[in-house]
């Protein structure tokens, strides 16, 4: 297999289990959400600064308190929102919300989409809709709401990080940045805070391989990936979410989800599609 093969499979398959291995610890152990973002990021950090270390670098040089505010607020709308979301769903919804936020905010700058992207992006927003209209498999609103607005948050992260000559170093100094803001948390929400032995090695994996490894893969295979395929490539994220919620957590894949996933990802894959220059 091909080096930037192996590296985008692995990153995918990361990334996917970032959602697996949340909705694991919060709808199957004891943990609280707040300990599990503390737990996430902490050891995220650690794992990303040890990365960075060992190749000579500064972590704590790189990054910035916005962009960690940024990470820290979508980790904390991610846990909460898998409390009651189906990993699938929750990805889904998360994807979604990044995508439009970036799509968005380069059409507020200036960006023109052709009239085979405007409907996807039409395509996207409609599933989105249709995906949230109340009804038995519909996703309850303040879970769908926070897992939205980490979605948004994550879309900021990531437009802030566009153009970093050194990603990785970056991610790891925002997340030893977002690591006390999340501990802050915890210590607030004291009275709330349940640790079980599973859901804790479910937060430590989430941060150390999905997140600080998982990140670090993706940084590498990057380079080696054309820019369009970048970006479709991860329209596989929510699929592998929703076949690994199925398979490990029995999730169900309803009628509704698999429509408005066609929806929303296909309409989404229409916006990234640049339309050819003619001549």
């Amino acid at each position: 297999m091909p080096k930037a093969m192996l590296l985008t499979v692995l990153a995918m398959l990361a990334f996917a289990g970032n959602s697996v291995l949340c909705r694991l610890a919060l709808g199957t152990t004891e943990i609280d959400p707040a300990s599990f973002t503390s737990l996430r990021l902490v050891s995220g950090a650690a794992t990303l600064w040890l990365l960075v270390s060992l190749r000579g670098g500064g972590a704590f040089s790189h990054g910035s308190w916005p962009s960690a505010f940024a990470l820290f607020a979508y980790a904390a709308g991610f846990s909460w929102a898998y409390i009651h979301l189906d990993a699938g769903m929750g990805a889904l919804l998360l994807f979604a919300a990044v995508q439009v936020t970036m799509i968005g905010t380069g059409i507020v700058r200036g960006e023109r989409l052709a009239l085979p992207q405007q409907a996807g992006m039409a395509l996207a927003m409609l599933g989105l809709i249709a995906l949230l209209l109340p009804g038995t498999s519909a996703p309850p609103l303040p879970a769908a709401l926070s897992m939205l607005a980490a979605g948004i948050a994550w879309g900021v992260y990531s437009l802030r990080g566009r153009g970093a000559s050194n990603p990785t170093a970056v991610t790891a100094g925002n997340f030893l940045r977002a690591a006390p803001l999340a501990i802050i948390l915890s210590l607030a929400m004291l009275q709330s805070q349940n640790l079980d032995t599973q859901g804790v090695l479910y937060a430590l994996a989430s941060g150390a391989i999905t997140s600080g490894l998982g990140y670090a893969i993706w940084y590498a295979a990057l380079p080696l990936l054309r820019a369009s395929v970048a970006a479709t490539v991860q329209l596989s994220v929510p699929v592998i979410t929703t076949l690994g919620g199925a398979l490990l957590l029995a999730e169900p894949l309803t009628l509704r989800l698999l429509l408005t996933s066609a929806m929303i990802l296909g309409g989404i894959a229409l916006v990234l599609t640049k339309p050819r220059k003619a001549g």
